[in-house]
């Protein structure tokens, strides 16, 4: 019909709610169960949850479909609750492909929950965020100990049985200055998939509740939040080591994105994209929202119970939410010199004035701009290689010509310089690091 998503979507299901074994300091998730004052427990029952698996299925586009688990804990259920999920799957999926991801803390995981991931494929997201001290800062217990050692146990785990398995790391006010170590940590425990999330929170004075994204009013900056430039820098250091040592041996998601930004392809990640609004949140009842971090009353879409998916991702007010991510920019944005790689990120991070007093500008804007501008020629040098039909992996044996001054290209002081800055050579590369 006229209007409607064309693309795949995604449901981010959450079968046990904001239940969770962690009482992390900085969870923008555990709260939500104020949402359900009514609620004995945080279980999706066994009916809604194969009305769930049944209709992602048939209202899904092409051979694939995705299911995303989370929480909360969704360990907390138990590995017979997930056998059933993937019957179910297997139930309902024609001649569609199934995969599954699964995002833990790792704290409840043994063999029998490793071997079932093994055997069914699953790909398990490992929260951690750097080694022990960064990590026990701000992820505890219920008792308030830190939670290191029992991750560390089940990651060990996940190598154990080989499942497939990324990282997750929260860069937040306690591991943003330490950007070194957080990469070899990340190297070392062999994590070759990485994900950094940005912490961005805002809490009322009051009641110490999150504010929610279209909140533009002053709301105080959680003291864990992440400072801007601080972050810029974080990702910028991570990327030169990368793109100096371990191109196509590490994937981190921000590159990645932004590659496909710079080559004009689908990044597969709703912030890095124009446009939102495929990706929804499904609660434990089978209440769905329009995305993970809009889980508030006003972005409630329906209840799969009453109201098919297919129709909530369709809904004009889902489209129109998805299409404000472009829409809605301010104007410094829709004149900044790198949109095409940030395109404003994730709009719950818009709630900052501009220099001219226009609202929407993103939090993490000016560390986002010093990261962009930096990476720019080693992307404009990714692109060129794939357009020779090179890999990627080539990029390293550049950097070493461009750490060195290009001893070997044949280029005047005062030409354009190889690394693409559109500075002089003798203003840029020529100059020893």
């Amino acid at each position: 019909m006229p209007g409607t998503h064309t693309t795949s979507f995604s449901v981010l299901a959450k079968p046990i709610g904001p239940t969770c074994n962690l009482d992390c300091d900085y969870c923008f998730y555990l709260e939500k169960d104020q949402l359900y004052p009514e609620a004995q427990h945080f279980r999706m029952d066994s009916e809604l949850r194969a009305s769930f698996i049944k209709q992602k299925i048939e209202g899904q586009q092409g051979d694939t479909v995705h299911f995303t688990w989370q929480g909360g804990e969704p360990t907390l259920l138990g590995v017979d609750y997930f056998r059933e999920v993937v019957r179910l799957q297997q139930k309902y999926s024609g001649e569609k492909k199934i995969e599954n991801g699964f995002q833990t803390n790792g704290m409840l995981l043994d063999d029998a929950w490793c071997q079932f991931f093994k055997d069914n494929n699953f790909l398990v997201g490992l929260s951690i965020d750097g080694p022990e001290a960064f990590h026990d800062r701000y992820r505890v217990d219920k008792k308030g100990s830190g939670s290191f050692s029992q991750v560390m146990d089940g990651l060990e785990l996940l190598k154990k049985y080989s499942v497939d398995f990324n990282t997750l790391t929260v860069v937040n006010a306690s591991n943003q200055s330490h950007p070194d170590e957080i990469y070899d940590f990340l190297k070392s425990i062999g994590s070759r998939y990485w994900q950094f999330i940005p912490l961005v929170e805002r809490l009322h004075t009051g009641d110490g509740m999150l504010a929610a994204p279209d909140e533009t009013e002053d709301v105080p900056m959680g003291k864990w939040s992440v400072d801007p430039q601080t972050y810029g820098e974080f990702l910028n250091r991570i990327f030169q080591r990368w793109v100096r040592a371990d191109v196509g041996d590490i994937f981190i998601q921000h590159f990645e994105a932004a590659l496909a930004n710079q080559l004009g392809m689908p990044t597969g990640v709703c912030v890095w994209n124009a446009t939102c609004g495929t990706a929804l949140a499904m609660e434990h009842n089978g209440d769905v929202y329009a995305c993970d971090h809009y889980v508030f009353p006003q972005y409630l879409l329906g209840n799969i119970q009453e109201k098919p998916l297919v129709e909530m991702i369709n809904d004009p007010a889902q489209i129109q939410f998805g299409k404000a991510k472009e829409t809605r920019l301010p104007k410094i944005c829709r004149e900044c010199e790198v949109l095409d790689l940030c395109h404003g990120e994730c709009p719950k991070h818009r709630f900052m004035s501009g220099a001219d007093g226009e609202v929407g500008l993103n939090y993490l804007c000016a560390g986002y701009k010093t990261f962009f501008t930096s990476i720019r020629p080693e992307l404009g040098v990714i692109s060129e290689l794939f357009e020779l039909g090179k890999p990627a992996e080539h990029i390293m044996d550049w950097m070493k010509e461009k750490d060195m001054g290009f001893p070997s290209i044949d280029v005047a002081l005062k030409d354009p310089c190889p690394c693409g800055s559109g500075h002089p050579f003798n203003q840029c590369c020529a100059i020893k690091p």
